[in-house]
């Protein structure tokens, strides 16, 4: 497939026309979004479905989020409720996505055969533009090879998904990094926490919902347990290096990384420990920022997962993020990444 790339720089571009007449005619075209880049498809088309499954090489059981231009526009899509619309008042367009039951007008192909959809309203405006312009809701999964760390700029998309769509829009970086804060709404109005992201756990107590954290959050899915959303999966957003998280001090992690010299490691540092940590010699060091900007290790670490691939090493060692705020998201998916190898020192 021949793959064009258009740079846009505003909503206001009328290149985005052109990509929102690929949409509609079934077509595949990958968008920037505040979280991540996504991989687009006419979410009402079954075919244009299965065309973004095969295009990641992602199962299909594995559901997609559909998008919309604006919170209302979920009525044709699903079920809403008030506190669906406490969430949109409050967090949207957003990096939230919110699970719902669906209505027929979604395929079973983009809800992956569930009786629920995810919806997003992102805060992107090229994202929010094109939406708006293809007069339908896009499916859009991030725009990598399935398993592999998302894309947050359009190097990366090209890397993993030139030759297999119709079209690129080159909108610059993500301005978080991570995807977005996935929820579902329980039939009693409670959220129960899917995914982490940028709206964090705490920011949704603040706003007084009944907030319950997913055990598949920290943990792997139950044996059994279907993935009602994105990112639920056991290992996910994974370089091809073997990535292993160490739970210490530093001064341990210090001690544990000099019997790894000359065996080809890199390693993720906090940036105020760099100096520390650069007496170690044959460990490439990579700075995930520092240890209290935690949006700005969200920011950095698909990044450095990707960057320290390519250098070759033959595994990648990092700190363990903390289970609050935004280190929930890092937590969830460097555990995944790492399929849940944590070293405690």
């Amino acid at each position: 497939m021949e793959t064009k790339i258009l740079k846009v720089d505003s909503p206001s571009s009328p290149l985005l026309e052109d990509a929102a007449a690929v949409i509609r005619s079934g077509g595949l075209v990958v968008f920037p979004t505040e979280t991540v880049y996504g991989l687009g498809a006419d979410a009402l088309s079954s075919q244009a479905a299965k065309k973004i499954y095969a295009a990641k090489g992602r199962p299909s059981d594995n559901p997609l989020i559909i998008h919309i231009s604006s919170p209302d526009e979920a009525e044709a899509y699903t079920y809403t409720s008030d506190t669906y619309y406490k969430i949109a008042k409050l967090f949207m367009p957003g990096p939230i996505t919110v699970v719902m039951t669906a209505k027929d007008t979604v395929p079973l192909e983009t809800r992956g055969g569930l009786p629920t959809v995810a919806v997003r309203c992102p805060e992107n405006p090229i994202a929010n533009k094109l939406i708006a312009l293809s007069g339908r809701p896009i499916a859009a999964p991030s725009a990598n090879l399935s398993g592999s760390p998302s894309p947050t700029n359009v190097k990366h998309v090209i890397d993993d998904m030139m030759g297999r769509v119709d079209m690129i829009i080159d909108g610059g970086s993500s301005d978080f990094g991570l995807e977005s804060t996935i929820v579902k709404i329980e039939n009693d109005g409670s959220l129960v926490l899917l995914r982490p992201g940028k709206i964090t756990r705490e920011d949704l107590l603040a706003a007084s919902f009944d907030v319950k954290l997913a055990s598949a959050v920290t943990e792997g899915l139950r044996e059994g347990e279907t993935a009602i959303s994105p990112g639920m999966k056991y290992k996910h957003y994974a370089p091809r290096a073997t990535f292993v998280l160490l739970d210490g001090e530093k001064e341990k992690i210090f001690d544990f990384l000099g019997d790894k010299t000359g065996q080809n490691t890199a390693f993720f540092v906090y940036d105020e420990d760099e100096t520390y940590f650069s007496r170690l010699l044959g460990v490439t060091l990579y700075r995930l920022g520092p240890r209290l900007d935690e949006e700005s290790q969200a920011k950095r670490l698909f990044a450095l997962l990707r960057e320290a691939d390519e250098c070759g090493h033959s595994v990648i060692y990092a700190p363990l993020p903390r289970t609050e705020g935004i280190g929930l998201a890092l937590y969830n998916r460097m555990i995944r990444a790492a399929a849940h190898t944590i070293i405690k020192l």
